[in-house]
């Protein structure tokens, strides 16, 4: 991979390079797009190195969910769904009309399942379907109730030796004791742990295994979620000897005429130039974490905070406009959202906590502005409950919105950070995380809201709750919230009375977890310039480029589904291998 130097991949967090070095293709970036395309050209026979600036490995995607968003992928075809990629075009057709180029959003139906049979078959990844997991927007013809989304299987951090200690964390919110995974499904079960055996049963693996590891470990080696998929990714990157260097801060893209042949970067304190045969793909994750980029590009009141990686300030996407890039059209909000409640940490720093789908859905929970109305459906995908938010109005009505609960609520439920079932929620209000009142007109006034709309509101919630009906938003009645709700509550698992003193409040926030305005690129993922021309040997995937879906959300993992998907197009493309034949449209 080097020529007249030496570089071994090593597992500890430093890695010494001299210059020069050189590469088939360089990464930029090591989340799962970067990881995929750096796996991808490895496979495809290239010598690959990734470079990512930040000390760990994984970036956003090692705090996220790992779920993939796959149409039409042969593991739901196992589970009897055919003709899906029909019903997935139609799908994308209606929810990104006009918003994102139909040459994106197909090339992404054309490769992404055969991304997946690639990687597993020889790389060793695993995956299993959500059966019943539906597409976000149910509203829209060719939504799917499910088996697009597939979670990552369990990893074991143990194999990945000391790269385990360069493996970013989750967020600490995240997990339990401090550093003990478990998976939605895990999560629900648990919660019955005092009624039934097997849960009871679980629970005493999990913790065990988590305690016996803590003599040696700093945290559980049992990986769950995203740090699932970004260890087994770097781990197929071990088995082929693959580079990541970390704490590699990239500084140029160096050109020949037009042509992208390597970058130059600086390692432990020193300039290094790498040169790069086929070119340098851009996986930095976008700019959710700049907030210069956010106050340029995101709706106001521009969001404060972000659960992305702190890495993710768009320093590629900087170093693409040095080299002719152009950034793509605005579009609704250029970001993919969740409400997120905020807490200070210990140590002074911000906890940002997403409300994804253990609360929102859940019955007896209502959202209300700074009017004390609801303002939505609250079970909808985070990503449109945020976009609800925005549109109720220019001067931040909701923003923040108050999510307003009783005690039982949380008893049964929790509420963001606070667990079910805890017993004392004193710490909670004196920190001024949770707002308490003994009557809803004392909790309107702990909130900020007009106490006799806020009384209305609940009163005539509670109506809904008799019958099982919301007039007002339909809340419940999509397969997407019935998913997420109580199937124990009829006659609709997402309504539920606040009937019970005292009641609470949380603040949430808009926060983006990605951005969706990115490079203007190709279906072979070329970055591309003014003119609409490729820049020769620079490629672009994951947050980095101008979403496929137009910033659309069409379901869970669509985020990473575009992002590895196109990380895989990059590295064919760059290496290729039967790249315009299997992947490109344009000849159709």
């Amino acid at each position: 991979m080097t020529s007249g130097v030496e570089v071994m991949r090593s597992e500890r967090e430093h890695i010494p390079v001299t210059e020069p070095l050189e590469a088939d293709l360089v990464v930029l970036g090591s989340g799962a797009g970067g990881l995929t395309a750096a796996l991808s050209a490895s496979l495809a026979g290239l010598d690959v190195l990734v470079l990512e600036h930040q000390p760990v490995i994984g970036g956003t995607s090692a705090r996220s969910s790992g779920t993939v968003w796959v149409p039409d992928n042969h593991l739901m075809r196992a589970e009897g769904i055919e003709g899906d990629r029909e019903r997935a075009e139609t799908y994308l057709s209606g929810l990104v009309g006009e918003r994102g180029e139909r040459s994106m959003w197909q090339a992404f139906l054309d490769a992404a399942p055969k991304m997946l049979a690639d990687l597993e078959a020889h790389a060793d990844l695993r995956f299993k379907p959500y059966m019943t997991a539906p597409d976000y927007r149910q509203d829209v013809t060719g939504a799917a109730s499910g088996g697009r989304p597939l979670e990552p299987l369990a990893f074991d951090g143990r194999d990945l030796g000391a790269d385990f200690d360069r493996l970013a964390w989750p967020l600490p919110e995240l997990m339990l004791f401090g550093g003990l995974m478990i998976t939605r499904v895990e999560a629900f079960k648990l919660l019955r742990a005092d009624r039934d055996p097997a849960a009871m049963w679980l629970g005493l693996r999990l913790v065990t295994r988590f305690l016996a590891e803590r003599f040696t470990y700093k945290r559980g080696t049992r990986l769950v979620l995203g740090n699932a998929l970004v260890g087994r990714l770097l781990k197929a990157l071990q088995d082929r000897q693959v580079t990541v260097l970390t704490g590699a801060e990239t500084t140029r893209l160096v050109r020949d005429g037009d042509r992208v042949v390597g970058v130059e970067m600086i390692h432990n304190g020193k300039p290094v130039r790498i040169s790069s045969r086929r070119g340098v793909v851009l996986a930095g994750g976008g700019f959710p974490a700049s907030a210069e980029k956010r106050a340029e590009n995101l709706p106001e009141p521009v969001a404060r905070y972000t659960p992305a990686a702190p890495g993710c300030v768009g320093k590629t996407l900087d170093l693409a406009f040095a080299a002719g890039a152009v950034l793509g059209p605005k579009g609704l909000d250029n970001a993919q959202w969740f409400p997120s409640s905020l807490m200070t940490r210990p140590d002074g720093s911000t906890g940002v906590y997403p409300h994804i789908v253990l609360d929102r859905s859940k019955p007896g929970l209502i959202a209300v502005d700074a009017t004390g109305n609801r303002f939505t459906n609250e079970a909808v995908s985070y990503h449109e409950f945020v976009r609800a938010m925005y549109a109720r109005g220019g001067n931040g009505a909701a923003v923040p919105a108050w999510l307003v609960v009783d005690r039982g609520f949380i008893s049964k439920y929790g509420l963001g950070l606070i667990r079910p079932r805890t017993p004392r929620l004193r710490k909670y209000v004196e920190n001024g995380y949770l707002k308490q009142g003994a009557t809803i007109v004392e909790l309107a006034g702990a909130i900020g809201v007009p106490a006799d709309a806020l009384e209305a509101t609940v009163k005539r919630y509670n109506c809904y709750a008799k019958n099982g009906r919301d007039p007002e938003f339909f809340k419940g009645e999509a397969i997407y919230d019935r998913g997420n709700g109580d199937a124990r509550v009829k006659p609709n698992p997402c309504i539920g009375p606040i009937s019970k003193a005292p009641f609470y409040a949380v603040a949430v926030w808009p926060t983006p977890l990605g951005t969706s305005r990115g490079l203007v690129a190709n279906e072979n993922a070329q970055v591309l310039d003014g003119g609409g021309k490729p820049i020769p040997g620079l490629y672009v995937c994951g947050n980095d480029m101008q979403s496929a879906f137009g910033g659309e959300y069409p379901g869970a993992g669509a985020q990473l589904g575009q992002a590895m998907t196109f990380g895989w197009i990059a590295a064919r493309h760059a290496a290729a291998v039967d790249t315009a034949a299997s992947i490109t449209r344009e000849n159709a």
